[in-house]
C-alpha cells in the first residue's frame, strides 16, 4: 500500500459539500467513485478539510491509500476522464506513509469574492456575492488589521457548533479591489477555521465598509465571545479554498510574496 496525495480544483454549485453523505451529492463521493474504478479496489480519500454546499476550491487537498494498481504518472490524466467535468485533479503524486491531508496542515488560505456591481449579474450568481453597498474600502482594510494575530474567534464561528478550542492564528487578511469584474476579493491565510469563520468575518467588514459598524469595533467584538456581536454570514457561493501548506517554508513564502505559492505539498512528498 502507498499513500498518494491529490491536488484537486471544483465548483462546488451543484455539490452538497466535500463530505460524503447519504442522500445528497459530494465532492468526495463522486472522488472516490472515480479512483475506485482507477484503481480496481476500494479507495476512500481524506481530504484536508470539508467545504460546504455550494463552496469552491482552487487548491483542495486529499490523499488516500492504494495498491498502486495504476502508476503514479497516469493517475492525474486517468482519474480526470473518469470525474464529472467540474471537478478535476491538478497534482497526484507519492507522499510518505504517515502523511494525512487534514492532520499534516499547517496553514490554509482562502478567499472570498464580492461583486460590487449595482446591477445584479447571474452570471457571478454562483461564484460571487452581490453586495453593492460598500463605499469604503479603506475602513475594511483597517478593520481586518485587528483579526490578525492570534485571537480567541469564538464569536465567528456558527451558533450550535460543538468546536471545543477556538483559538486560532491569522496571519494575513487583504482586500484587493478588480476594477474591471467589479470584485472586492477577500484573501485569508491562517492556520486553522472555524466553522463559517470566514464568511463571518466577511459579513462583518462589509457592514465595515458600508458604514453601519466603526472600523474599530472589531477587537471589542473579538472580545466578546458573543456571535450576536459578529454580523451576518455571507454566502457560500463567494466562498473559495484557495491553498494548503504543509510546511512552514511554504506557508512563510506565499506569506512573504502575498501570492499562490504555487504547489501546496511539494516539501512533504
Amino acid at each position: 500500500m502507498r499513500t498518494v496525495v491529490l491536488k484537486i480544483k471544483y465548483d462546488g454549485s451543484r455539490y452538497h459539500g466535500w463530505q460524503r453523505q447519504q442522500h445528497h451529492n459530494s465532492v468526495q463521493e463522486q472522488l472516490e467513485r472515480a479512483l475506485s474504478k482507477a484503481f480496481s479496489q476500494t479507495i476512500t480519500v481524506e481530504g484536508s478539510g470539508r467545504t460546504d454546499a455550494g463552496v469552491h476550491a482552487i487548491g483542495q487537498v486529499a490523499s488516500f491509500k492504494a495498491q498502486m494498481t495504476l502508476p503514479i504518472e497516469q493517475v492525474k490524466f486517468v482519474v480526470n476522464r473518469l470525474l464529472p467535468t467540474d471537478i478535476y485533479i491538478t497534482e497526484a503524486a507519492l507522499a510518505e506513509d504517515s502523511f494525512h491531508a487534514r492532520y499534516h496542515a499547517v496553514g490554509k488560505t482562502y478567499q472570498y469574492r464580492i461583486y460590487t456591481g449595482r446591477e445584479r449579474d447571474p452570471f457571478k450568481a454562483l461564484y460571487s456575492y452581490h453586495y453593492p453597498h460598500v463605499k469604503d474600502l479603506e475602513a475594511m482594510r483597517y478593520a481586518a488589521n485587528q483579526f490578525i494575530g492570534t485571537h480567541d474567534f469564538r464569536t465567528f464561528m456558527a451558533s450550535g457548533s460543538d468546536k471545543e478550542v477556538t483559538v486560532r492564528t491569522l496571519y494575513q487578511l487583504l482586500l484587493d479591489e478588480d476594477h474591471h469584474d467589479q470584485e472586492i476579493i477577500l484573501t485569508i491565510t491562517g492556520n486553522g477555521f472555524l466553522y463559517n469563520m470566514v464568511r463571518i468575518i466577511t459579513g462583518t467588514l462589509l457592514h465595515v465598509g458600508a458604514g453601519k459598524l466603526s472600523k474599530d469595533a472589531i477587537t471589542e467584538i473579538i472580545l466578546s465571545k458573543e456571535r450576536s456581536k459578529a454580523k451576518f454570514t455571507v454566502p457560500a457561493c463567494g466562498l473559495y479554498l484557495k491553498d494548503v501548506y504543509y510546511d512552514e517554508n511554504t506557508l512563510n513564502a506565499f506569506l512573504g510574496e502575498n501570492k499562490m505559492s504555487g504547489h501546496v505539498f511539494v516539501d512533504r512528498i
